[in-house]
């Protein structure tokens, strides 16, 4: 059931994207004049009964279920593309009505409206997730624990601190939230990331500005300062056996006097499958309590493995919600889709200089999982999903790589230096070794979709 969610995951989020992709071309290429046989869904030959023809303009569904096209009339078609693009067409065109009967700037736009229109469906998403339901800021700077499990090698200088010292400034930059240091440990340009701590030397951070995984993992490693107070309390589990209640507020445990969630979980994970003794504070009272945390086996980021206890809660954390204007979300949803598309940029800049392993690379099969998963979270967060891929679609569409919008920009950009196209021949050629480079990619991602899909379920 879970792999039919994540098939049906995948094939809302592509299918609008590529349609929303597909239909700035196709508006684009209207209002300029150029007639266009046929717009797609997928990629070959058309499904019959998944076809029809309106205003000269064949609609289409395609039998290979990867990506999407919009056929417009060309003088110059050639073998590669009219393959991709269901065969060549029979209708007849007016003059005016070719692709290169436009001017060369004229054609720029019709090539990069597919771009534009998934970079502002990723700004409509997320700046209509900020105005529904403003910004999750966590306003302390104070630290609470740092996660060595989870701290790459290149983080290791993280571990001098301690519980309760506060960050003021990251990068050279002052901070007033959670939200500012984990954003700035993850933006901050250079090979390097400086993180100044009240009353103590600064701690730097040898993390190049491309290696991401390795700056995620060190956010991720250092956690801020959370009082030891109750969130969710999942069903069927000690901690509801043991009858704690979202709000209650832990003083001890294990014969540990506690005063933030770290030092909580730190008690739970070294004991599992040992009775704990709980002080809880509950409305102006306090209540005593047992609870067995029940062993499982968690995955460090290094690939090891390791049993730990639970309880099955989670913390209540400090995050305080603060609304926009219409204004401020909009600015707000800029911000977004400029973060993620300098995400994009920095991981194939990454893999290129190394920093980033082309194992990170995830095709159909990850997306579709990552799809289910935050289709299962709710409308909020499966909008969100979708923005990320369609910024990444934009961005990976603008590489350089003849057969994407990007390489077919460079060619006309060369007409233009040139005052002349290139020779079909040669645009052939590269639109070959395009596609070949493409497919490369598509083959990574797979092998790399399917490689952790045998990690999961048969283990190593």
């Amino acid at each position: 059931m879970s792999a039919l969610y994540a098939v049906g995951a995948l094939v809302v989020v592509l299918g609008v994207l590529v349609f929303v992709h597909e239909a700035g071309h196709f508006v684009a290429a209207k209002l300029a004049g150029i007639f266009v046989h046929r717009f797609s869904l997928g990629l070959g030959t058309p499904v019959p009964w998944l076809t029809f023809r309106r205003g000269g303009t064949e609609y289409s569904v395609s039998w290979l279920p990867l990506g999407g096209y919009v056929k417009m009339a060309t003088k110059e078609e050639d073998a590669t593309s009219s393959a991709l693009e269901g065969g060549a067409a029979e209708v007849e065109v007016p003059p005016d009505g070719y692709f290169e009967s436009k001017p060369v700037w004229v054609r720029m736009v019709v090539i990069l409206a597919g771009v534009v229109m998934n970079a502002l469906f990723a700004w409509a998403a997320f700046s209509f997730l900020v105005a529904k339901n403003g910004i999750g800021v966590n306003p302390v700077t104070t630290v609470g624990q740092v996660v060595d499990s989870l701290l790459p090698p290149e983080g290791a200088p993280l571990k001098q601190l301690q519980s309760g010292d506060r960050i003021v400034a990251v990068a050279g930059e002052p901070v007033a939230s959670w939200n500012e240091v984990v954003e700035r440990i993850g933006s901050a340009p250079g090979d390097s990331v400086v993180i100044d701590v009240g009353g103590k030397p600064s701690i730097v951070l040898a993390i190049h500005h491309d290696a991401l995984d390795a700056r995620l993992r060190t956010a991720m490693a250092l956690q801020p300062w959370q009082p030891s107070v109750v969130g969710e309390v999942l069903p069927d589990r000690p901690a509801a056996s043991a009858g704690l209640t979202s709000g209650d507020t832990i003083l001890a445990i294990g014969g540990k006097d506690v005063r933030q969630w770290g030092e909580v979980v730190e008690v739970i994970e070294q004991n599992a499958g040992n009775e704990l003794d709980l002080l809880i504070g509950r409305a102006g009272n306090r209540i005593r309590a047992t609870a067995t945390p029940a062993p499982e086996e968690v995955t460090d980021p290094d690939g090891t493995t390791r049993t730990v206890g639970k309880l099955g809660f989670r913390f209540q954390p400090l995050i305080e919600y603060r609304e926009l204007s219409f204004g401020g979300a909009l600015v707000a949803g800029w911000d977004e889709m400029v973060n993620q598309s300098t995400l994009v940029v920095r991981t194939v800049r990454g893999m290129f200089s190394g920093r980033v392993s082309s194992r990170e690379v995830g095709g159909p099969i990850l997306i579709g999982q990552i799809a289910g998963q935050a289709a299962r979270l709710g409308f909020d967060q499966f909008l969100f999903f979708m923005g990320i891929i369609s910024i990444n679609l934009a961005v990976l569409n603008l590489l350089p790589i003849p057969v994407l919008d990007g390489g077919q920009f460079l060619f006309l950009l060369a007409e233009g230096v040139l005052r002349r196209p290139l020779s079909l021949k040669l645009r052939e050629r590269l639109t070959a070794v395009g596609l070949v480079l493409v497919i490369t990619l598509m083959g990574l991602a797979f092998w790399n979709d399917i490689s952790r899909l045998l990690t999961r379920y048969l283990g190593g």
